[in-house]
């Protein structure tokens, strides 16, 4: 299912976003009315206390888990009031994602797992999936398994992966959670890099207060609502 693009609309608009868990009979409120509004080509950074909900509100914010209350939309159009199939080819089309654990296939190699989400969408792009593995490096990789991959190399092709259908938005959640210092340096050096040139709008959840510094704004998430870092 192909998903149209409005022309001149936020990339983003969260409004009144809740998210209560009910766990062993007692209510847990995550999310207390989150409103956000992210611009185009923004690059946003959500900090937060251990179990604050960061990565609640991301999978919110990219349609992966559903709110209690409160609506997404995505240049313009509702996420959560649309058809769980409308949802997910938004997901395919719209937005990349890239998270901790890089989720590869681990029988795929590093090119057809890039080329998975295009398959998915019924798109053959396998020339953009080479080029996207040499912007990523990993050009001399393309046959190599997870497992024959570093862990830095397994998040540029997960990297990789989330562009491939060329979204408009790219989440990012703890994506140097898993890597040394430097290596998870070069790793944010290189999605930074690629996001500008490409104007994508990128939110991304870390701990890591040094590295949050590094984009356009950063938000805390605190007692379920957003404040400015």
């Amino acid at each position: 299912m192909s998903v149209a693009i409005p022309q001149g609309a936020a990339p983003l608009v969260a409004t009144d976003l809740h998210r209560t868990y009910h766990l062993g009979g007692h209510d847990l409120p995550v999310l207390k009315g989150v409103d956000l509004t992210v611009a185009p080509g923004e690059k946003i950074f959500l900090c937060g206390a251990s179990g604050s909900g960061k990565t609640t509100l991301l999978y919110v914010l990219g349609g992966l888990e559903k709110p209690s209350q409160g609506d997404v939309l995505v240049h313009g159009q509702s996420l959560y009031h649309a058809p769980a199939d409308v949802r997910a080819a938004t997901r395919n089309r719209m937005m990349g994602f890239v998270f901790q654990h890089y989720f590869l296939l681990p029988e795929l190699t590093a090119l057809e797992n890039v080329l998975l989400p295009a398959m998915i969408g019924g798109k053959v792009a396998r020339e953009r999936a080479l080029e996207l593995l040499d912007k990523v490096g990993l050009s001399q990789r393309l046959d190599h398994l997870p497992t024959e991959l570093s862990g830095g190399e397994q998040q540029r092709v997960a990297i990789a992966r989330a562009l491939i259908n060329d979204p408009g938005i790219l989440y990012a959640d703890e994506p140097t959670g898993n890597l040394d210092a430097k290596t998870g340096g070069g790793v944010i050096d290189m999605l930074l890099k690629v996001v500008e040139e490409s104007r994508k709008t990128l939110i991304v959840v870390t701990h890591d207060t040094q590295l949050a510094k590094r984009g356009d704004r950063l938000l805390h998430l605190k007692e379920g609502v957003l404040v400015a870092g």
